[in-house]
């Protein structure tokens, strides 16, 4: 009986451990674009199809100065005036979950 309570334990552990793992596997995913009228819209979530509303977003000069600070809305948008000069959006999901997007990559 012991072993079986043992056996019983492992399965459960190795059952959580695994729970963890998936909740945990999910990438996150940021697009910015240029609306060609001074203005730029990112897009953001996560691949296991989790909302980005409430996400960190600031946007730096190539200093690294914060220039502008928000967080995604409810529809995990996030919309700024585009700055003058060099800048990088900054999608920050948490530990693991940052994207950095430079001026030049947005179309």
């Amino acid at each position: 009986m012991n072993k079986l309570l043992r056996h019983g334990a492992m399965l459960v552990g190795l059952a959580f451990g695994l729970a963890t793992s998936a909740a945990q596997a999910h990438t996150a995913l940021c697009s910015c674009y240029d609306n060609n009228d001074g203005t730029i819209l990112c897009e953001g979530g996560f691949s296991d199809g989790a909302s980005a509303s409430g996400v960190k977003m600031v946007v730096s000069d190539k200093q690294g100065k914060a220039l502008v600070e928000g967080a995604m809305n409810k529809n995990s948008e996030f919309s700024f005036k585009k700055p003058d000069g060099d800048f990088t959006v900054l999608f920050d999901g948490g530990e693991g979950h940052q994207i950095q997007i430079k001026a030049g990559d947005i179309h």
